[in-house]
């Protein structure tokens, strides 16, 4: 895909673990989390794995009426193994 994209961005929509797929394969550069203050129960984590644990850094807030909010997140490159 990223082959496809000729070095444009690409724009994933999907859950935790799409995501975590990408971050193992150092893809992500950006997260961005759309929040919308639902209660739905119990359930999976957002994001699974170690991304949920690396050290995101906040460049982006944006706001939606009283409710909805859009929080992005700048993602470090994995360490080369």
């Amino acid at each position: 895909m990223s082959r496809a994209a000729q070095g444009r961005k690409l724009w994933l929509v999907g859950g935790g673990e799409l995501v975590g797929q990408f971050h193992d394969a150092g893809l992500l550069d950006e997260l961005i989390v759309q929040i919308s203050p639902v209660t739905l129960g119990a359930g999976q984590p957002l994001l699974p794995r170690r991304i949920a644990f690396a050290p995101l850094q906040l460049i982006s807030v944006q706001r939606w009426g009283s409710a909805f909010v859009e929080l992005r997140y700048a993602l470090p490159k994995p360490a080369a193994s």
